[in-house]
């Protein structure tokens, strides 16, 4: 015998609208007649508005915040959603997504999904679509920007030094690393130059960068500029003041005599080979070198005996090489790529006269001088120097002179340059006053770079596209080895014609 299953079936009754069979509910009417006679969606708007900065791309968050956010993402969907919440109180919110709209036309659409219990046990579901309208609205800090002279903090570079080949050398460290990014405003001074940002956060950042590659200290300060008495808040301009140490390339120093000892029985009149993140001096006498960091110096500073405006030009009468030189103990690292070597000196104007007075001076710089070339050295024997270790200092251990460099051809140097430097440009105009006297510097900065491998390394040097290749092959005056076509970077420059080009290209491949 057959088992009977019964199944228990729910009997139709009519709508009391229309009339169609449905199963009973109590409302006793079909989901037609429940939307028709009630709206669920009523009280949400249609259209809504919001905000973009067209300056930085952010969203306006109520009441004060802006995020940034991609179309169709769900950060953006988020914003939306909050400009709907009020709208939403009173029913139930179970799904949220975009509907597609041209990326350019202003419009975003956004498709809700809402539930609502109509009647006891009844719960009504319906879909809305929603258009925002995105509106342009400068952010805070897009204003303040634009407003060009504002700033909360403020980086005072400072360096008391006659040349300015630090502040050159700064300059492309900052083109480098791109650590001027944050700054609202550049403004150079006579003394150095001043960086301005919106915040102070930035403004330190900056301020951690120049201390690890420049051997600098800094003071803070700052300004109080409005107070609000009711919530008790506080409004600061904050001012950092760095002072870079007043020692350039090519400097003369003196250093007190127990100092000397200490860094290696090295001789008190020492020459600066370079200024990066620490001070790199030189001993022409027995070619040592030490690395003063910033903290020494600052601790035990020392002063210039002269700078590049109070050397002379003299000319070579004689080189004697020296081979085997006897160093005391205790000394510190030598220069491997310098050589030692005695030469007579007497000034270049003085070259042929009978009463011309020769000079000795022992130097660094024997793999470079002959007898018949130009340097440009310090006459310690005639000088009036003002400096107290300098006084207190024996005459038998002072020198008759000093050479810092010899002297090339500059404008053959120039004409042979296959390489170039950036400038730090600002609203179209190069940082700095480019008067006769700058451009000079900076011309000796960049013969600076073919000298010194060790600084072209932290620095980007381009290809010159406009200087032909050198194929003459003209050795005739030796000049400094000059960077290599593997230490050069590509100038990348973006022509407009092309661009277009390649976008017209683009497009013509999509409608394919």
């Amino acid at each position: 015998m057959q088992s009977l299953d019964i199944k228990p079936t729910v009997g139709l009754i009519a709508c009391c609208e229309c009339g169609v069979a449905i199963e009973p509910n109590p409302a006793n009417m079909c989901s037609g007649c429940l939307r028709s006679r009630v709206d669920i969606t009523e009280g949400i708007t249609r259209q809504c508005t919001i905000y973009m900065c067209k300056f930085c791309d952010r969203y306006f968050v109520p009441p004060s915040a802006w995020m940034r956010a991609e179309l169709e993402s769900k950060e953006l969907l988020s914003i939306c959603l909050k400009k709907l919440k009020p709208m939403l109180t009173k029913v139930r919110l179970t799904d949220a997504c975009f509907v597609w709209t041209e990326a350019h036309s202003k419009r975003i659409k956004v498709k809700i999904t809402i539930q609502k219990e109509v009647f006891t046990n009844t719960i009504l579901q319906q879909a809305v679509v929603v258009e925002f309208t995105v509106h342009s609205q400068l952010c805070d800090d897009c204003r303040r920007a634009e407003a060009k002279d504002f700033w909360r903090a403020c980086v005072q570079v400072r360096q008391r030094a006659e040349f300015k080949k630090t502040l050159f050398y700064l300059e492309q460290l900052l083109l480098k690393h791109s650590a001027h990014k944050e700054c609202t405003g550049v403004k150079p001074v006579p003394t150095g130059i001043d960086f301005f940002f919106a915040k102070q956060q930035e403004a330190r950042t900056f301020v951690n960068f120049l201390m690890t590659v420049l051997p600098c200290k800094y003071h803070y300060a700052q300004e109080l500029v409005s107070h609000d008495t009711k919530n008790n808040t506080y409004d600061y301009k904050h001012t950092f003041c760095v002072e870079i140490v007043p020692i350039c390339r090519d400097n003369i120093v003196c250093i007190p005599k127990k100092q000397a000892q200490q860094l290696g029985n090295m001789s008190q009149i020492l020459l600066c080979l370079r200024v990066s993140n620490v001070i790199t001096l030189i001993d022409p006498s027995n070619l040592q070198l030490v690395d003063v960091q910033a903290t020494n110096f600052w601790r035990e500073p020392f002063e210039s005996l002269c700078g590049p405006k109070q050397l002379t030009e003299f000319y070579v009468l004689e080189v004697d090489p020296i081979d085997n030189f006897e160093r005391k103990a205790g000394h510190g690292y030598v220069s491997k790529k310098h050589e030692l070597a005695d030469v007579w000196l007497v000034r270049s104007d003085q070259v042929g006269m009978s009463d011309a007075q020769p000079l000795s001076a022992r130097t660094h710089l024997g793999h470079l001088l002959s007898p018949g070339d130009l340097v440009m050295a310090f006459d310690m024997k005639n000088c009036n120097v003002n400096n107290a270790t300098f006084d207190t200092m024996k005459i038998d251990n002072i020198p008759d002179a000093i050479i810092v460099r010899k002297v090339f051809d500059r404008t053959r140097r120039t004409a042979k340059r296959q390489w170039k430097l950036k400038r730090l440009v600002v609203d179209g105009n190069i940082v700095g006053n480019e008067t006769a006297s700058v451009a000079d510097e900076f011309q000796g900065f960049m013969e600076d770079i073919e000298e010194d491998a060790l600084m072209r390394e932290k620095i980007n040097i381009y290809k010159d596209a406009e200087k032909a290749p050198n194929v003459d092959g003209d050795d005739d005056d030796d000049h400094p080895e000059a960077p290599s076509l593997a230490e050069m970077l590509e100038d990348l420059k973006f022509d407009d014609e092309e661009m277009k080009e390649a976008e017209s290209a683009d497009e013509e491949a999509m409608q394919e």
